[in-house]
């Protein structure tokens, strides 16, 4: 095995593909003589490294590939490989889907492999394509070694099982088959009597299957309203949310609208602040020119002493005129004074204004946790009600459960009853007709047990859609849960907008107090404030219209939102009709299925009505029976 491994592995990597982990392992590990990959998935390269390999070896006598998911192309390249093989005696293909191309291959393996003297074929599709099934009872027909063939599960029609019967006539090694045909002539004398007896059970077993499917649509029909009622409870509850998230947006963008105001007010202290130092330094300059002049007018007094006497008048004159202009400067800084009490209360108004914008603010916020507590509280009570809804529907399918499980105790109390009386009749009879109620006793425990059987599926299906009920009531709650996460988190974060808010405002109002004092000590240049002042408001009127214009996109924003409301509204009924019709194909498939099993069950019989005709055609041979 260690050669054929390196082997393996060789022709792998000169077909440009790496060799299977999986199959590496199982041929170190297996045993001498047999070679065992069933249930490893092979893939193409796979199969033809192991199809150039097999005809060379010489060790193995048993081959196992059961459920390896072989690909068409995959099982005829074994299949070739395995025509010149000389030592293998026994190849396991169940459970391969294998078609039309696998059916040709088997059959030109049957024709020249001479080795091989058992075949198990189950669980594939052989007979789907007449033509290949055909050429594998050709191939069966020539075939002369051998022994043992197991073709259950293939899907063969009347077509094929003609084929078979003219492929078996012709082939004189099988043991195994033959040997099961050897008990259908005593099953056929029991069959004929069986057969009333199987009518009327299979009547009680078709109403007990009706019986059970009305339940079954009873409880699909629940299920659906259940899923209708939450999926609307979840539809209101994401309303009701966007709603709140676009209040909480609106709030947002009107406290980004104020930041943006604190933001230029304070740009606009700080320019005056600049300019008041400027005038400062001009106001130090001018104190120091005022400081030379007099200096210099105080050397001149001196010098003009002497001749004060003849401008004593123009001095009276230049003081009396140097009164006239103080009283009109007077007049201009009480003007001056005037204007800037106009400014403070204009001040003293938007102060005003901002504090009752913060008020509405804060009412709204508190509006908006109220509304959200009691969408809360709808959301709970939903979810309440729906729980205990369910928990009544789920009592009354136990009770429906319960009656239907009385009901089939009753008739297979009944069936015994029966039983009990056949066997009556059939203990005056004579002592053959024993093995024959034996038989008959058995194929009514297989209906008991199939029909238990049935039931107990549709149990566990119905147990599996309750918890799948379970698992989305469960996904509805995290959701719900995440949407209040979220709207904690928005809360938090309006409160710290908020915070910031008050930042803003007592950092507004010591600006404010510092430009009051700095306005009255710069009252000379209150004429230059003014016309910045009157820029400011320029400003604002600006600002006021970029907020009209922000409204107006607001709301646009909210009419496209209403719009995609109602696309998804539409999207969401659309996904419920391809709910439904999904529903409709499912219950078509099972339609289908339920004709492909009776379509199965005629194959089979009259599978078995070909055997025994060969049977009783073909002459009696005495056959060793299979080791």
């Amino acid at each position: 095995m260690e050669e054929f491994r390196r082997s393996y592995s060789r022709l792998c990597r000169e077909s440009g593909a790496e060799p299977q982990e999986a199959v590496l392992q199982q041929l170190h590990q297996l045993p001498r003589g047999r070679l065992d990959l069933a249930t490893q998935s092979l893939t193409v390269e796979t199969c033809r490294a192991l199809g150039k390999l097999l005809p060379r070896e010489m060790l193995c006598t048993e081959l196992v590939l059961s459920d390896c998911m072989l690909s068409e192309e995959g099982a005829t390249l074994l299949l070739r490989g395995l025509c010149a093989n000389t030592v293998l005696r026994f190849l396991d293909l169940k459970g391969n889907n294998l078609r039309a191309a696998g059916a040709e291959a088997l059959g030109k393996l049957l024709q020249q492999n001479k080795s091989i003297q058992s075949l198990t074929l189950e669980w594939n599709s052989l007979g789907t394509w007449d033509d290949a099934f055909a050429t594998f009872c050709g191939g069966l027909a020539a075939n002369g070694a051998l022994q043992q063939l197991d073709l259950r599960n293939n899907q063969i029609s009347h077509k094929g099982a003609e084929e078979l019967a003219l492929a078996l006539k012709g082939n004189t090694t099988l043991q195994q088959l033959e040997q099961a045909m050897g008990h259908s002539q005593d099953r056929l004398t029991t069959f004929q009597e069986n057969q009333a007896r199987t009518h009327v059970l299979s009547k009680e077993v078709q109403h007990l299957r009706e019986e059970k499917s009305k339940q079954f649509l009873d409880l699909l029909e629940t299920i659906d309203k259940q899923r209708e009622e939450m999926a609307k409870s979840s539809r209101a509850s994401a309303a009701r949310v966007g709603q709140l998230q676009e209040a909480l947006n609106e709030r947002h963008s009107i406290i980004n609208a104020l930041k943006a105001k604190l933001q230029m007010t304070e740009a606009a202290l700080a320019l005056s602040e600049q300019k008041a130092q400027d005038l400062g330094e001009l106001l130090a300059t001018a104190e120091q020119e005022q400081l030379s002049l007099s200096q210099r007018q105080a050397k001149e007094l001196k010098l003009e002493q002497q001749e004060a006497a003849e401008r004593e008048s123009k001095l009276l004159r230049d003081l009396s005129a140097a009164n006239e202009k103080n009283l009109l400067l007077q007049n201009q800084v009480e003007e001056l004074e005037r204007k800037v009490r106009c400014q403070q209360e204009q001040l003293f108004q938007t102060r005003q204004e901002l504090t009752s914008t913060s008020a509405e603010l804060k009412m709204r916020a508190i509006q908006a946790e109220e509304r959200l507590d009691m969408e809360k509280r709808r959301c709970r009570q939903s979810l309440e009600d729906s729980e205990s809804l369910r928990i009544k529907e789920v009592e009354h399918m136990t009770r429906h459960l319960e009656e239907s499980e009385r009901a089939m105790q009753e008739r297979v109390q009944r069936l015994e009853a029966a039983r009990l009386s056949l066997e009556e009749e059939l203990g005056r009879v004579k002592a053959a007709a024993l093995s024959e109620r034996g038989q008959a006793e058995e194929e009514l425990i297989k209906a008991k047990n199939q029909a238990h059987l049935e039931e107990r599926q549709r149990l566990a299906h119905l147990e599996d859609k309750l918890r799948l009920l379970a698992q989305a009531r469960d996904e509805a709650q995290g959701a719900c849960l995440q949407q209040r996460q979220a709207v904690a988190e928005a809360q938090t974060r309006a409160s710290q907008l908020g915070l910031q808010v008050e930042s803003l405002r007592r950092r507004l109002e010591e600006l404010q107090q510092e430009l009051s004092l700095k306005d009255q000590e710069r009252v000379a240049e209150v004429s230059r404030v003014r016309v910045e002042l009157q820029e400011q408001n320029g400003r604002l009127q600006a600002e006021l219209a970029a907020q009209e214009a922000l409204r107006e996109k607001a709301a646009a924003l909210e009419r496209q939102l209403k719009v995609m409301a109602s696309d998804h509204r539409e999207a969401l009924l659309d996904r419920e009709s391809e709910n439904a019709s999904l529903r409709e194909k499912l219950r078509l498939r099972e339609a289908e299925i339920a004709r492909i099993r009776d379509e199965e069950a005629q194959r089979a019989s009259f599978l078995q009505n070909a055997v025994l005709a060969y049977v009783q055609g073909s002459p009696v041979r005495t056959l060793s029976p299979p080791k």
